[in-house]
């Protein structure tokens, strides 16, 4: 781990590259005056730092360039549910079938920085998280604009002030009570984890060159601030900048995310492949594609990490409507242990391998207490033996989400790795994952509750209340709950009632009696002022208890409560 460079180090360019002749996709390069991207959201904290002239031009480069493919393959998605819907599984693509066999490609890998990352922390931007991922003692820290995020404006911005300023060496600050937040000498790598493409920023507008009007991409923003503000001050560091790619479903989503940095590092000046991306496996589909994913990606990626909440909650939200043996039982009872989570990481690690790739492990829920040391304890063994199980696997590193857990977690990949960076050379030709073995739900041989029903319904509540108050990463009942986790627990709630599952305790599911549980829960909470649990049970009815299933429950909940609504309405086309 290296320290940060100082206030002085700059990367703001002044104009753009030289940019090629020609390119691909037939548009001018860097040329695009009649379109533009404008700030329609409020002045907040860091906008004149962050929301310059010269990144909003940047900002309209990628979307002239992209929004139209990403338009595309958000339809795509579509498209494929249905036929999901009406009955095909997933299988490994014949059609890419000599990408998986050639033996000779490779990805480029590790850049400065990232070859060991044996233990890393995650968690949003804020400036006081910031300063504790920075202080945490962990290799890497996954800077989270997204599931750790709730994206309020002030949030977006904010945060990527608070990255601006770490990067330079200026992100210390005093709290309102008084409390010094200083970061020490050593500071963690930074890999910033942008929005999925299917998110929409609305306060930014995207007018093209024929004056049609929608909001931005939040994958475009997230990204292209960062970078347009922070990759030559990361590579001047000895570093660079990486990225985390959430929410991807197959090869095509990598390629666009390839060509975005192709065009990015032309716009910046800087060399082909400065960029690396690690792509979060969290999607069925994906898992049916990670070669091609690697393959796409290869000039431009480090590695696959294990998304588990976001996988398992793609595998209710893909079969939802097919019958019992899509069915998942509580969520507690879907471990990494049951054998199609097991075939999922094993695969990952074996294709990582494979292609001179990272596999980073993912988070367990469980986090310390520090008014409950039975609690604590409780914690730091379940974390270590799921740690101790992904270390035995081959992963390369791990996830954790508090910074007491990163002793824990490094012990254990201490333990394992002992003076090597990582263990790319197991290649665990061991492995022979099958797609049945991917689509064997069956084998959770778990059970449905009452108790799962109810604890369900009361993460997503209490977890819809915190994010809608603006925080994304919530400690409920000793688990850290993020947007996958409360996205599962209202899945299973609408997958059992559109099914009429029956519990282990002979009692069927049916949207009465969860309208009363939620009527419970509601009841059984501490009222504050402020509080948004009203807002958060009338979002849990539409995106529960609907006989449509909505995609993603942010998307209705950002539309309806976080968009500071600017004059005239703005489109949100994806």
């Amino acid at each position: 781990m290296n320290a940060l460079p100082q206030a002085t180090t700059t990367s703001r360019p002044t104009a753009p590259a030289p940019a090629p002749a020609a390119t691909p996709d037939g548009v001018a390069p860097f040329a695009h005056a009649t379109a533009r991207v404008e700030v329609v959201g409020p002045p907040v904290a860091g906008s004149a730092t962050i929301l310059t002239p010269e990144a909003l031009a940047f900002l309209t480069e990628l979307h002239v360039r992209f929004a139209g493919r990403r338009h595309d393959l958000l339809l795509e998605r579509q498209r494929r549910q249905e036929r999901y819907a009406n009955g095909l599984d997933p299988d490994f693509l014949p059609e890419t079938a000599g990408i998986r066999a050639d033996p000779t490609w490779r990805v480029a890998g590790a850049g400065p920085g990232l070859v060991d990352r044996r233990v890393e922390i995650t968690g949003p931007t804020d400036r006081k998280m910031t300063v504790n991922a920075l202080n945490s003692g962990a290799r890497v820290w996954l800077a989270d604009q997204e599931d750790a995020t709730s994206p309020t404006w002030e949030n977006v911005v904010g945060g990527q002030h608070s990255l601006y300023d770490a990067i330079r060496g200026q992100v210390d600050f005093v709290s309102p009570e008084g409390k010094e937040y200083r970061v020490g000498p050593t500071t963690p790598t930074i890999v910033m984890r942008p929005r999925g493409w299917h998110l929409a920023e609305r306060h930014l507008r995207f007018v093209d060159r024929a004056g049609q009007r929608a909001a931005a991409s939040a994958s475009l923003v997230d990204f292209g601030l960062y970078a347009f503000h922070n990759a030559t001050a990361l590579v001047a560091a000895g570093r660079g900048p990486y990225f985390y790619l959430p929410k991807i479903e197959n090869r095509l989503e990598g390629r666009l995310w390839d060509d975005v940095f192709t065009v990015t590092e032309t716009y910046l000046g800087l060399p082909h492949g400065t960029i690396r991306a690690t792509v979060l496996i969290e999607t069925i589909t994906a898992a049916f594609e990670m070669e091609e994913i690697l393959y796409e990606l290869r000039d431009h990626c480090a590695g696959l990490n294990a998304g588990r909440w976001d996988y398992i909650f793609s595998i209710i939200k893909t079969f939802r409507e097919r019958g019992p043996r899509y069915v998942l039982p509580d969520r507690s009872q879907v471990t990494m242990d049951v054998p199609f989570m097991r075939a999922y990481t094993d695969l990952l690690v074996a294709t990582c391998h494979r292609r001179g790739a990272h596999a980073i492990g993912g988070m367990s829920a469980f986090i310390p207490n520090r008014r409950d040391p039975e609690v604590t304890a409780r914690a730091l063994d379940q974390v270590r033996a799921d740690k101790e199980r992904e270390a035995g696997q081959g992963f390369d590193g791990t996830w954790v989400a508090h910074p007491d857990l990163v002793p824990v977690a490094r012990e254990v990949f201490d333990a394992t790795l002992g003076d090597r960076p990582n263990q790319l050379d197991r290649l665990r030709d061991d492995v022979r994952v099958t797609a049945a073995q991917l689509l064997d739900f069956r084998s959770a041989n778990g059970r449905v509750t009452e108790a799962g029903v109810r604890g369900n319904v009361a993460v997503a509540v209490r977890y819809l209340d915190s994010w809608l108050r603006g925080t994304g990463a919530a400690a409920l009942d000793n688990l850290m709950e993020d947007a996958a986790t409360a996205e599962i627990s209202r899945s299973q709630i609408w997958q059992w009632v559109h099914h009429g599952t029956e519990t282990a305790e002979g009692r069927r599911i049916s949207r009465a009696w969860v309208a009363e549980v939620l009527s419970e829960v509601v009841a059984s909470l501490p009222r504050s002022a402020g509080d948004r649990v009203d807002d958060a049970a009338a979002l849990f009815r539409q995106v529960a208890l609907a006989d449509e299933y909505p995609s993603f429950l942010t998307l209705s909940a950002y539309a309806q409560h976080l968009v500071q609504r600017p004059e005239g309405p703005v489109p949100d086309r994806s």
